[in-house]
């Protein structure tokens, strides 16, 4: 009998899932954070939860670092750390508001927040005083991901902010996106050359950091998440995006509870997963690309509505479904 290559995690949040990430350096462990005020760390080769830690508020993203510690933070204002091998907790320090998304890089060791009260900031667990420095931002930050010590801010009013972390006191370029509508999600692509954002109007951009013209041309953007229902075209929010470390190509997880693989080099979908139960609210790919987590969790697209439970799925990747078809001519994202 063939085995399926999906299951679903046993104890499941309770309520909205708001970001699935595996540890950067084992596809072991998944993080996960909810609007249930938990965050939760999984065993996925026995499925298992094998730790909980608690916010007082709903928690909207999380991380963990190659050292096997947990950060995490949400409408509590709170950054929080968790050590799992002494499970120690330590809150790291505050936002003015909400804390909408955290990312950890092991390029410098540093934990990076990006916050609703317009602020990025950049925090070392290793030290008492944590805080190394806030900077403000135009907006609200509502996606941030870092790759090769490049910083990608997507806040409101469609501001796109790209930092060097080496250097925060200074932007190195500031553009804005090419989606008209706002960004739901941003995240980089494995080898440094550029990222991809995606919005709430069924859409993704594909963008490059070299600003020569040249380089410039290569950047487009495509309609996505869409249904004709009775003759009705129905444009569901792309919630998620994750690039495969290995291949470089890329899931979208979208409001209309389809996952679709995208070949960047040929501008082609390689694939669409069958459906799952309700909207796709978080992706990630484990460190060696053969693993995808899946939240299916309603994220209110479409008002309230009764919807299926809140699960997480665990993907087995093969090589096929996300290599590309053709190898570029030019330089792999």
């Amino acid at each position: 009998m063939q085995q399926s290559p999906e299951f679903e995690l046993y104890e499941p949040p309770t309520d909205g899932i708001s970001s699935v990430k595996f540890s950067p350096t084992s596809s072991q462990f998944l993080f996960v954070t909810s609007w249930d005020k938990s965050v939760r760390l999984y065993d996925v080769y026995s499925n298992q939860l094998r730790s909980k830690f608690e916010h007082k508020a709903a928690v909207l993203d999380g991380c963990i670092s190659d050292s096997f510690q947990g950060f995490s933070g949400g409408l509590d204002k709170r950054v929080k750390m968790f050590d799992f091998t002494t499970s120690k907790e330590t809150i790291l320090g505050t936002h003015e508001d909400a804390v909408k998304c955290t990312e950890y890089t092991a390029e410098t060791n540093m934990l990076i927040t990006g916050s609703w009260d317009k602020s990025v900031c950049l925090w070392d667990p290793r030290i008492q005083e944590a805080l190394v420095g806030r900077y403000m931002q135009p907006s609200k930050v509502y996606s941030l991901d870092v790759t090769q010590n490049k910083l990608v801010v997507a806040m409101a009013d469609r501001h796109v902010y790209i930092y060097d972390i080496r250097n925060m006191k200074e932007t190195m370029q500031t553009r804005e996106s090419s989606l008209k509508y706002m960004t739901r999600t941003v995240r980089c692509m494995p080898n440094g050359e550029g990222y991809a954002t995606g919005s709430i109007e069924g859409r993704v951009a594909v963008e490059f950091f070299d600003p020569s013209p040249e380089s410039q041309t290569r950047k487009y953007a495509f309609k996505c998440h869409r249904q004709v229902i009775e003759g009705i075209d129905y444009v569901y929010p792309v919630n998620a995006l994750a690039f495969n470390p290995v291949h470089g190509t890329f899931a979208s997880g979208g409001g209309d509870g389809v996952i679709n693989i995208w070949d960047g080099f040929n501008k082609k979908r390689l694939r669409q997963f069958p459906k799952y139960p309700t909207s796709i609210s978080s992706l990630a790919f484990s460190c060696d690309g053969t693993m995808l987590a899946v939240a299916s969790s309603y994220t209110y697209e479409e008002g309230e509505k009764d919807h299926a439970p809140d699960s997480i799925y665990i993907r087995t990747i093969a090589d096929s479904e996300v290599k590309p078809k053709t190898l570029p001519t030019s330089s792999t994202l």
